[in-house]
């Protein structure tokens, strides 16, 4: 048994929402998909699309609530749960839209609606632009600005450093399984509160050197200029959600980031932080609900 990475047949026992789970081979990728059926077969498709480091679990909450509106699919990106990386791939945004994009293609999937959450918002507005398809997008707390200061040098450059070291994202699972350490480490790196059945759900990742390594990798190819040099581009009704407590992305930077989409709204959250969607995924459907029936045609 391969323990980089985390096995679905050991986890998936308490893994949320493993029986809508399936595992799609295309584009080199095993993808680990999971689809909870609508009210009916004609309600709209919701796509969920999570951030740097995380999974479907990501959406363990918010999965059953939008399952009463929508038809509801997310997928673990590559590298990330249980998407094992493809090595001869690199893990760069427009890459990554690609492969998510012929995905969908492969399951005859189009989105009626994106969410997305930090980086995901990235690669659901990449695959848009590349794709030309108007899908209105919710992005919780999204990363689409680069690193501001001396961090837009020094970021990259350490990403690239963890990356070529081998036993970094090694150090690191171990450092994660240690008791309390993802607590304290997600609290300080997002400034969000979240419960204990997701605090042991990013344990079990981070525990995993092959996880942490597919983080590292996305984060030491990511360069956004060339996508924000394409935001005008955008027609589509997008929805920025920045929280006040966001330690991981300043509200300033969604601010700016919405500034060259011309259809774009902005919400604030106040005493949430970088998952917020993970610590109030009530509100964050009535968030998605309230935009989607404004926006989804009829």
């Amino acid at each position: 048994m391969n323990t980089r990475y985390p096995d679905w047949q050991q986890h998936k026992v308490y893994w949320p929402h493993a029986e809508f789970s399936q595992f799609v081979e295309d584009g080199g990728y095993s993808w680990h998909v999971q689809g909870i059926a609508g009210p009916a077969d004609t309600a709209p498709i919701c796509l969920l699309i999570h951030g740097t480091g995380a999974s479907t679990h990501s959406w363990r909450d918010v999965m059953p609530l939008l399952a009463q509106h929508y038809r509801v699919i997310a997928v673990d990106l590559p590298g990330h749960g249980f998407t094992r990386p493809n090595m001869s791939r690199r893990v760069s945004l427009p890459g990554m839209a690609a492969s998510l994009q012929a995905l969908l293609d492969h399951l005859s999937i189009t989105p009626d609606i994106i969410t997305a959450h930090s980086a995901g918002s990235a690669i659901a507005l990449e695959m848009m632009i590349t794709a030309q398809r108007d899908i209105p997008l919710i992005g919780f707390t999204p990363a689409l600005k680069p690193f501001p200061g001396i961090a837009a040098e020094l970021f990259p450059q350490l990403a690239k450093m963890l990356f070529t070291n081998p036993f970094m994202s090694i150090i690191f699972s171990r450092m994660a399984r240690g008791v309390g350490q993802t607590e304290k480490f997600l609290a300080k790196a997002t400034g969000s509160t979240i419960d204990r059945a997701g605090l042991d759900q990013y344990a079990i990742l981070f525990g995993h050197s092959g996880h942490c390594d597919g983080a590292l990798r996305m984060m030491a190819n990511w360069r956004l200029d060339h996508l924000q040099k394409k935001l005008p581009q955008l027609s589509a009704p997008i929805m920025l959600v920045h929280a006040a407590n966001d330690t991981a992305i300043p509200p300033q930077s969604v601010i700016d980031a919405a500034e060259p989409i011309k259809n774009c709204t902005l919400k604030s959250l106040e005493n949430l932080g970088h998952l917020a969607h993970e610590e109030a995924p009530q509100l964050a459907v009535d968030i998605i609900t309230e935009f989607a029936d404004k926006h989804i045609k009829a």
